[in-house]
């Protein structure tokens, strides 16, 4: 395979997946280790990736938001188990509130609709889908996102206000050890800080290749949530568990 053929395959599985693994490079491309190495050097030099311990993962830009389509399709396994582990914190008669992520939403074909819950979130998709199980649910009002299909603005912070919740499940962009929480529009992160301040819990559901990652607004510190997340590289959650209490979900 050409250089340029074995790099754009590495482009692509990223843009996809989040994250690549060199052992995966090599078995899927026919080359060395060292030449993926190399290939993965030059792509971050370009600035179109960053490298991590045994591979590489998508270099997100401070703004950058995927659109819900986009997102829906990545990680869809981890999400999943990630999305069962988050359900697992939630009792009979709980009051939560689901942000409007991808990961929240994998969570709602989990909840037991027996639960007696009473579920408010932001999110139109997630609304709907709640609706359709039965689940008690309430849709904060204010400006929708197209993007992302969430409600926000200062509309849906009043709401938020006048609500208290057992748990609150919210979506991430950037986990980091000194930037804390981070999303890119600022208008969602009050959204997510304001859940948090009305919630006796709250959980934050991240697949790993969010970890290391920063975007524009901030959220809270990284001791302000329980981090669930699928399995974290050795060194990876040497670094982060001394600062947050976090649920690893294994393959």
């Amino acid at each position: 395979m050409l250089t340029e053929e074995r790099q754009q395959y590495i482009l692509n599985t990223i843009r996809f997946k989040g994250i690549i693994k060199i052992k995966d490079i090599c078995s899927e491309t026919n080359c060395s280790e060292s030449t993926a190495r190399r290939d993965l050097q030059q792509l971050e030099e370009q600035g179109d990736l960053l490298r991590v311990h045994g591979g590489a993962k998508y270099m997100n830009s401070l703004q950058e938001e995927p659109a819900m389509n986009d997102k829906v399709s990545r990680n869809v396994d981890a999400k999943d188990r990630i999305a069962q582990q988050a359900v697992a914190n939630i009792q009979v008669d709980d009051v939560i509130y689901l942000d409007a992520g991808t990961s929240t939403l994998a969570m709602i074909h989990h909840l037991n609709p027996s639960y007696n819950l009473r579920v408010v979130t932001n999110g139109v998709v997630h609304a709907s889908a709640l609706a359709d199980m039965g689940i008690k649910t309430y849709l904060l009002g204010g400006n929708l996102k197209g993007i992302t299909k969430a409600v926000i603005g200062p509309e849906a912070v009043k709401s938020l206000q006048e609500y208290r919740f057992n748990k609150v499940f919210l979506g991430i962009n950037g986990v980091h050890l000194k930037f804390g929480l981070t999303t890119p529009d600022p208008d969602e992160a009050i959204v997510k800080k304001t859940a948090i301040a009305q919630s006796e819990e709250a959980f934050i559901l991240v697949d790993n290749t969010k970890f290391d990652h920063v975007s524009f607004a901030r959220v809270g510190d990284l001791a302000s949530a329980t981090i669930i997340t699928d399995q974290l590289m050795p060194k990876l959650a040497e670094q982060y568990q001394p600062l947050t209490t976090i649920q690893e979900v294994k393959p």
